[in-house]
């Protein structure tokens, strides 16, 4: 019973030591095939960029906008400052249903500036409960291909399971950015380029929670992801 009672202790500990990393948002997944980022809103509030970027995240996506007429209250700033503090930026949009994705993509465009050294646009698809609609695909691909036109890069899907087991054979040919909390994507697995892995973090700088992110590659495969565009015809 006692060599029983040790080696459930020493399980446990060992279950702690990994959990605690995890719940305090101090765990990064294998750092050597990966490059870390966040995504921010206002939700985390005035950010200090420089002691972020000196916190080796080397990447955020930023929120711009959301349906039709909504715009981040920290978008301009947050871009702007995230610039100087050298973390590569790309701006992303939550998509609605309820709005066209004509007038979606308009306000993005009026929001978000063109900048050479962007990451590809992202587009957050994760909740359509409130509208649901038969078109849903067709929006989104519309709103990707004005967006796609207007950038010179195709946008990324931000996607979670629920919305891959409704849409499994749809988008056959994006890229995604995959929520899967603490544990490697089980879904899309040769098609994501952007793994968020946490949603309760903490990082220097950033006084409130905030999502932590995993771009697949080392930094020289993120700045040609920031640089490619596609090509003209």
């Amino acid at each position: 019973m006692k060599r029983v009672w040790i080696a459930g202790a020493v399980v446990g500990a060992a279950l702690l030591a990994v959990a605690a990393p995890i719940a305090l948002g101090a765990w990064n997944p294998l750092t050597e095939n990966y490059t870390q980022g966040v995504d921010v809103s206002a939700h985390q509030g005035r950010i200090d960029w420089d002691a972020l970027a000196r916190a080796d995240v080397r990447f955020a996506y930023i929120k711009a906008t959301e349906g039709g007429t909504f715009v981040d209250p920290r978008f301009a700033t947050n871009w702007r400052d995230a610039g100087r503090a050298g973390v590569r930026r790309g701006a992303y949009h939550r998509f609605t249903l309820c709005r066209s994705a004509a007038a979606q993509a308009a306000n993005f465009i009026r929001t978000v500036p063109r900048a050479g050294d962007a990451l590809p646009a992202a587009v957050d698809v994760e909740n359509f409960q409130d509208c649901a609609s038969r078109t849903a695909v067709a929006q989104i691909e519309e709103f990707l291909n004005t967006i796609g036109a207007r950038y010179g890069a195709r946008p990324i899907l931000y996607v979670t399971r629920q919305f891959h087991d409704a849409h499994e054979r749809d988008f056959p040919r994006e890229r995604f950015w995959i929520r899967s909390l603490y544990a490697p994507p089980d879904f899309r697995r040769s098609d994501w380029v952007i793994w968020q892995h946490h949603n309760h973090a903490q990082r220097p700088g950033i006084e409130a929670p905030v999502d932590l992110d995993a771009f697949r590659g080392d930094e020289a495969t993120l700045a040609r992801f920031a640089r490619y565009r596609e090509p003209t015809t």
